[in-house]
C-alpha cells in the first residue's frame, strides 16, 4: 500500500502559505519554507523539471503550479508520486469548478470553502472525493467566483512578462535623485520630475527607509527595526539589463575589500521577480531587466538595535485636579549635518481637557481633541538640537464616579530625513548594458522616515 501524505499547502509566487492542511501531525509549516528554498535552488537548471523535491530530512514534496499558485504536498512516508500528481490535478479542476479560476486572489477570498473542499478530498492522507460533481453534492458553500478576462499568449508579449518589447526613448540616462522632498517638481537639466517627459530615458532610484521604534514607560527600547525599499521607477529603451552594487558586507568580504565599517548585513530580502535569483545567491550580484514605470527593486527588513533618531521626554504634572500642566522635550540625536522635515509629535491629553494654553520654542502646536491629544510640529529640525513645549489644560472639577480609567496612549513621532539612511545602506553602481551602448549619469536619492515610532512614556 502506497504511503500518505502528511500535509498540503497552497503557496503564493513568493512561496508564502496561503492554506495548509495537516493530516497526519508529522511536518510543520516550516516544510513550505524549506521547499521554496530548494526550489529556489533548482532555479536556471534547465535539465531539472522534476515534480518530486527531496529536502535530505526525510521529507518529500509533490508540486505542481497552477497560475501564481504553488500547490504542493509533504510526505515522510514513500507515496507513489503518479497518484499525488494526479490528485493535485484534480485539485485545481475542483477549485476552478468553485471558483472560475485559481488564483491567489480566490484562494484569499474562498478560504472557508477551500478548507471544506480539503477536508472531504482527502482523509488521513490518502485521497478520496476527486469529482467536483460529487464534492457539489454534499458542499453547498457559497463561494465567490472571479471575473476572468482574456490573457493574450505569451508569443504575443514576451517571455519577460513584466516587459513590453519595443520601448523606446530618445535619449537614455539613469537617474539617481538628488534628495528633495518627496512629490516636489523640480526642474533638473531642463526636464521637469513629477511631468516626466517621455522622450527621456531615465531611471529614478530612491532608498527609502522606515523606522519602528518601541520604547517602554522606563525609557528602555522594547522593539525597534528598519523596513527599507529600494523604489525604481524607469524610462529605458530596448531590452536592458541593469546591474545594481550595494555596500553588502558579504559581497566585499568575498571579493577580498576591506569593509572598514561601512557595509551592512542585509535580512529578509525580497526582490522584484525581474530580479535573477541564482545570480544574487551565486556572488550577491543584483541583476535584472526592469518594467517600464514605477515597481519596487528590493524590500529588506533589519532586526538590530535603532538609536532613537528623535528622542522625546515627557512630565506630566496634575493641580488637584482642576488643570493639567505637560512639558515635552524633543532632541534630534542624528549627525549635525542632516536636518528632519515635517516633523510632528503626539502627546495624547486626557479626554475631558479644555483650555488649551501651548507654547513652542520652535513650530506650532495644537490642540486635537477629536484625537485626544496634543499635536506638535517642526517643519525643520537640524541634527543636535533640542526643543521645549509647554502646554496647560483645565480639568473638569467634578468627576464621575463611573469614570472609565485613563488609557495609557503612547506619545507617536513622525518625521523625515532626507540624505541620510539610518542602516548606512549605500548603492556603490549601477550599471546598464544594452547594445546599443548608451550612457548612464547617477544620482540618489536617501530618505528615512518615521515608522510604528511609539514612545510609552506618559
Amino acid at each position: 500500500m502506497a504511503g500518505a501524505v502528511s500535509a498540503l499547502f497552497l503557496l503564493d509566487i513568493k512561496g508564502r502559505v496561503l492554506v495548509w492542511r495537516d493530516y497526519r501531525g508529522d511536518v510543520t509549516a516550516l516544510q513550505a519554507e524549506r521547499f521554496f528554498t530548494k526550489l529556489l535552488d533548482k532555479e536556471g537548471d534547465a535539465e531539472v523539471h522534476s515534480p518530486v523535491v527531496h529536502d535530505g530530512a526525510g521529507v518529500s514534496y509533490t508540486f505542481i503550479q497552477h497560475n501564481n499558485v504553488f500547490l504542493l504536498t509533504a510526505a515522510r512516508q514513500n507515496c507513489n508520486a503518479a497518484s499525488i500528481l494526479l490528485f493535485l490535478h484534480r485539485l485545481v479542476d475542483v477549485f476552478k469548478h468553485y471558483f472560475e479560476e485559481l488564483e491567489e486572489e480566490s484562494l484569499r477570498d474562498n478560504f472557508v470553502v477551500v478548507y471544506e473542499l480539503l477536508d472531504e478530498m482527502m482523509d488521513f492522507g490518502y485521497p478520496q472525493y476527486t469529482e467536483a460533481t460529487i464534492l457539489s453534492e454534499f458542499i453547498k458553500t457559497d463561494a465567490y467566483r472571479m471575473e476572468v478576462t482574456q490573457r493574450p499568449p505569451m508569443a504575443v508579449t514576451n517571455a519577460v512578462s513584466w516587459r513590453s518589447e519595443g520601448i523606446r526613448y530618445k535619449k537614455n540616462e539613469v537617474r539617481y535623485i538628488i534628495p528633495l522632498p518627496l512629490f516636489t517638481l523640480v526642474h533638473f537639466d531642463g526636464y521637469v520630475m513629477g511631468k516626466l517627459l517621455t522622450c527621456v530615458s531615465q531611471v529614478f532610484l530612491d532608498v527609502v527607509e522606515s523606522v519602528n521604534i518601541l520604547v517602554n514607560s522606563n525609557g528602555q527600547i522594547v522593539r525597534s527595526d528598519i523596513i527599507g525599499a529600494l523604489k525604481m521607477r524607469t524610462f529605458l529603451s530596448g531590452m536592458p539589463e541593469c546591474k545594481l552594487g550595494l555596500n553588502d558586507r558579504v559581497l566585499l568580504e568575498a571579493q577580498g575589500r576591506a569593509t572598514k565599517g561601512k557595509a551592512i548585513d542585509l535580512d529578509d530580502i525580497k526582490f522584484h521577480q525581474c530580479v535573477r535569483l541564482t545570480r544574487f545567491e551565486n556572488d550577491r550580484t543584483i541583476s535584472f531587466v526592469p518594467p517600464d514605470g514605477a515597481f519596487d527593486l528590493m524590500t529588506y527588513r533589519l532586526t538590530t538595535q535603532v538609536k532613537p533618531l528623535i528622542w522625546v521626554e515627557a512630565q506630566v504634572e496634575k493641580h488637584s485636579r482642576s488643570r493639567i500642566e505637560i512639558m515635552v522635550k524633543a532632541r534630534s540625536q542624528f549627525k549635525e549635518r542632516s536636518t528632519g522635515t515635517n516633523v510632528e509629535i503626539e502627546v495624547p491629553v486626557p479626554y475631558d481637557a479644555t483650555n488649551p494654553n501651548i507654547r513652542t520654542s520652535m513650530g506650532s502646536a495644537a490642540y486635537a481633541p477629536e484625537r485626544d491629544a496634543m499635536v506638535w510640529k517642526i517643519k525643520s529640525f537640524p541634527g543636535g538640537k533640542e526643543y521645549m513645549c509647554r502646554a496647560e489644560f483645565s480639568l473638569p472639577s467634578i468627576t464621575s464616579e463611573e469614570a472609565t480609567p485613563e488609557k495609557k496612549t503612547p506619545i507617536r513621532v513622525k518625521f523625515e530625513i532626507p540624505y541620510f539612511t539610518v542602516s548606512g545602506i549605500q548603492v556603490r553602481y549601477l550599471k546598464v548594458i544594452e547594445k546599443s551602448g548608451y550612457q548612464a549619469l547617477p544620482w540618489v536619492r536617501y530618505i528615512t522616515m518615521a515608522g510604528e515610532y511609539e514612545l510609552r512614556l506618559i
